[in-house]
C-alpha cells in the first residue's frame, strides 16, 4: 500500500493521469517523425497524457523565448542542448531536476550528465564528425586536417558561426594544430582561415548544409554523426569518421521552464524518455548515442558511437559556461579573420 501511495504521488509508473496535456517544444523534420513514433505515442499510451508537439524554433531561439517570458514560454518541456541548460540554470529560468522525481537520472553516466548541469536531462549524445563523399575522395580521411588537402579545394562547405558546429570545428582544428579548446585557439583560427579558402562558403541550416553533399557539389564538411548516419542509411555515397584527434560531443537535453504549467507531466515524460527501453528505441531510430551505458545498441552502430567511458580519450568535453563567455569575442574574430577567405 505504501509503495502504491508513493507511485501515485510521484506519478512514475502510473497510468492514471486522465486528460492531462503536455506541450513539448522540439525539432521538426525526421526528428519529429521518429520521436512521435518511438517516444511520444508509447508515452501517451502508458500515461494517458495528450502531447501537443510544437516544432517551432532552434534551441537558441527556444531559450531566447524562455528568457523573454521569464520562464513562461507556453510550453512545458523543451529539447535544447547542454549550453542552454547551463545558462538557464544560471539565470534561474529552468527547473532543477532530481532523481527523487525522475529516477532514471541515476542511470546516466555521471561525466556526461554533469555536462548539462542540474537543470538538464541528457537524452541523446551526438558528436561532430567529418562527413565525406566516398565516390569522390581517393581515400578515407583520418584527420580534421583532411579539410586542407588540395583535392578538397572548393569542395568544402562550412557552417556559419551561429551554428554550434562551427564553434566545435574551430576548437578541434585548434587541438589538431597544437592549441586547446578555450585558452589557446590561435592555431584553430589560423587553420580555419585556410579551410575557409578551400570552401565554397557558409550556411547556417543543417538541412541546407547536407544538400551540398547530397548533390555532390562539395565533398566534405563537419556534421553531427546522427544526421550523417541517416544519410549513410539512405544508401547515399557518403560516410563519416571520428577523426584521430578526437571530437566534441553535442549533448542534447530535456528541460522544464521554471513557469511551466504541467511540471509533473513533464517529469514523467523525462523519466520515460530515459528508461532503458526508450533509450534503445531512440538510439535505434535516430541513430545517435545515449548517456546510458547499459543499453543495447544496434550492431551496425556499435563502432560508430562514442561514450564517455570507453572512448573518454577521444571525446573532448567542453566547459560550456567558459565557452559561452568566449563566443562574442570569437564571433567577431571569425567574421574578421575566417569568413573573408571564402571564395
Amino acid at each position: 500500500m505504501l509503495a502504491s501511495l508513493c507511485l501515485a504521488i510521484s506519478g512514475i509508473g502510473s497510468g492514471t493521469a486522465g486528460a492531462e496535456t503536455l506541450i513539448i517544444n522540439s525539432y521538426g523534420g525526421p526528428y519529429e517523425d521518429i520521436i512521435r513514433e518511438r517516444i511520444i505515442e508509447p508515452f501517451e499510451k502508458r500515461f494517458g497524457i495528450e502531447v501537443v508537439y510544437d516544432a517551432v524554433g532552434s534551441a537558441q531561439q527556444d531559450y531566447a523565448k524562455i528568457k523573454a517570458t521569464k520562464g513562461r514560454p507556453g510550453f512545458d518541456l523543451v529539447v535544447m542542448t547542454a549550453s542552454q541548460s547551463l545558462q538557464g540554470c544560471k539565470d534561474g529560468l529552468l527547473e532543477k531536476l532530481t532523481p527523487s522525481s525522475i529516477p532514471n537520472l541515476n542511470a546516466l553516466q555521471g561525466e556526461l550528465a554533469a555536462v548539462a548541469g542540474a537543470c538538464g536531462a541528457v537524452h541523446e549524445v551526438q558528436y561532430l564528425s567529418l562527413l565525406y563523399r566516398t565516390d569522390k575522395l581517393a581515400s578515407q580521411p583520418t584527420s580534421w586536417s583532411a579539410l586542407l588537402e588540395p583535392e578538397l579545394d572548393k569542395r568544402v562547405i562550412l557552417p556559419t558561426f551561429q551554428n554550434i558546429m562551427a564553434v566545435y570545428l574551430l576548437e578541434m582544428m585548434s587541438v589538431t594544430n597544437g592549441g586547446d579548446l578555450i585558452d589557446n585557439v590561435d592555431p584553430g583560427f589560423d587553420a580555419m582561415a585556410k579551410v575557409s579558402a578551400q570552401s565554397v562558403g557558409f550556411e547556417q541550416s543543417s538541412a541546407i548544409l547536407e544538400s551540398y553533399l547530397r548533390e555532390g557539389s562539395v565533398w566534405a564538411m563537419p556534421f553531427w554523426n546522427g544526421r550523417a548516419q541517416l544519410m549513410v542509411d539512405e544508401g547515399l555515397p557518403v560516410d563519416y569518421i571520428s577523426p584521430k584527434e578526437g571530437t566534441i560531443p553535442l549533448v542534447a537535453t530535456l528541460n522544464i521552464p521554471i513557469g511551466a504549467a504541467n511540471k509533473d507531466a513533464a517529469r514523467r515524460f523525462i523519466d520515460f524518455f530515459l528508461e532503458k527501453s526508450s533509450q534503445e528505441a531512440w538510439v535505434a531510430g535516430y541513430r545517435v548515442g545515449s548517456a546510458r551505458g547499459d543499453i543495447s545498441v544496434p550492431e551496425e552502430l556499435k563502432d560508430r558511437q562514442l561514450t564517455a567511458g570507453p572512448d573518454g580519450d577521444r571525446l573532448h568535453l567542453p566547459d560550456l559556461l567558459r565557452l559561452q563567455e568566449k563566443l562574442p569575442e570569437w564571433a567577431e574574430r571569425w567574421e574578421r579573420d575566417v569568413v573573408p577567405n571564402a571564395r
